[in-house]
């Protein structure tokens, strides 16, 4: 009997590819497509080809164009759903391309133009409408022209307030049409705007507080997003696991201080790309692993095919590293070794009362002995590095 694969994906790993990643055309801002543009359907196919993947996830418009007329729309959804019936496929996240008409030149929900602002929601009530046909539970909102090329263009404290009133319109749209959408908002540092608002995730986070339905949004970040403003990728998932936020993740790869690359995941940061998946299975992720990437632009679709392989390959590594991490007794007893737990302690710290304020003041603390104690963080990152390139 041959041997079973440790790294084959399955559908039940839930990893999803968006129509605009394995569909890219190879075209930059420097050049012209180098692949043939694909149908909905054509890039279902691909995906069945692939094998082991869960869903594919799309914009609006990446299905049905801006400006295609109610039969052609009809058509073009008929044989998409086809397609996915073909491929055994979900459609598990939509969103709504608020980005590339040129409608959205300052923004969507916080242009300066209240016409332009309903016309985004009125788009976005679409969209979700599209969305819902295909049984998607997950929104996305990436406000790629939330911003301004000069602060001069624009209040910063009113559009906000019009982002606002824009999230807050549609989810109570999303309620009354009992949609049962999630809405995840993803942040971006840079562009396409010179400044853009709430631009990373824990922007995000303060902004959901002050929404009327904060239950009902969460969170998208991004590798690539926040990789390239030099923040640390996995703290950022951190902090959305710890509000109760990660509503779903993009998954790609980044070099800092770079445009905006959307690597193949884990081609570039094998560190953080480790820290992620250790995350997201330490914590009982379960929503989709959506790779928000695309192949290189030299690739024919034969290569694409393989970038989509790799991508769930990658994490699957990374999933059997994670495993043999949270195993391995050299590291854990290190790790013992440096949280150093005071029950104690830990119950008079964890809630405040006058009596456990009274007894912190008088607990004695050696802090020449504390600031003695070892933390052996060189001997952990080397055993960490062992491992991911297997000699441990």
């Amino acid at each position: 009997m041959a041997k079973q694969n440790p790294y084959a994906p399955t559908p039940a790993d839930r990893f999803t590819f968006g129509l605009w990643t394995v569909g890219n055309p190879g075209r930059d801002p420097f050049g012209e497509p180098t692949r043939p543009r694909l149908s909905p359907a054509q890039i279902v196919e691909l995906l069945g080809q692939v094998g082991g993947v869960h869903g594919v996830n799309f914009h609006d418009n990446d299905l049905v164009p801006i400006d295609a007329t109610q039969a052609e729309a009809e058509q073009i959804k008929r044989d998409f759903r086809k397609a996915l019936r073909r491929a055994r496929l979900r459609v598990p996240m939509a969103t709504t391309n608020l980005f590339t008409d040129p409608v959205f030149k300052d923004g969507a929900f916080t242009s300066n133009d209240a016409d332009v602002r309903a016309y985004a929601i009125q788009k976005t009530m679409n969209g979700m409408h599209l969305g819902a046909e295909f049984g998607a539970k997950t929104y996305v909102f990436w406000g790629g022209r939330e911003g301004t090329d000069t602060n001069v263009s624009k209040d910063p404290v009113q559009a906000t307030g019009w982002f606002r009133e824009a999230i807050n319109f549609l989810c109570r749209y999303n309620r009354d049409q009992r949609f049962g959408y999630r809405f995840a908002l993803e942040a971006k540092p840079n562009e396409p705007r010179g400044h853009i608002f709430a631009p990373v995730t824990g922007s995000m986070l303060g902004f959901i507080s002050t929404l009327d339905l904060p239950d009902m949004v969460g969170v998208n970040p991004e590798f690539a997003h926040e990789q390239m403003a030099g923040l640390n990728f996995p703290q950022v998932v951190a902090e959305a696991i710890d509000a109760g936020k990660l509503f779903h993740i993009d998954l790609n790869d980044q070099e800092a201080g770079r445009f905006d690359q959307d690597l193949r995941f884990a081609s570039q940061s094998y560190k953080h790309a480790f820290f992620v998946a250790k995350l997201l299975i330490d914590y009982r992720y379960r929503g989709p692993k959506h790779f928000d990437s695309h192949a290189y632009r030299t690739a024919d679709y034969a290569d694409v095919k393989a970038f989509a392989a790799g991508s769930m390959r990658s994490w699957k590594i990374l999933e059997a590293k994670v495993y043999r991490f949270n195993r391995d007794r050299r590291i854990q007893n290190l790790l013992g070794k440096i949280h150093h737990d005071r029950p104690q302690l830990a119950r008079l710290t964890r809630r405040y009362s006058k009596q456990n304020a009274k007894a912190i003041l008088n607990a004695e603390f050696n802090r020449k002995k504390l600031a003695a104690r070892p933390l052996p963080y060189e001997q952990l990152d080397q055993l960490l590095f062992d491992l991911l390139m297997g000699v441990r």
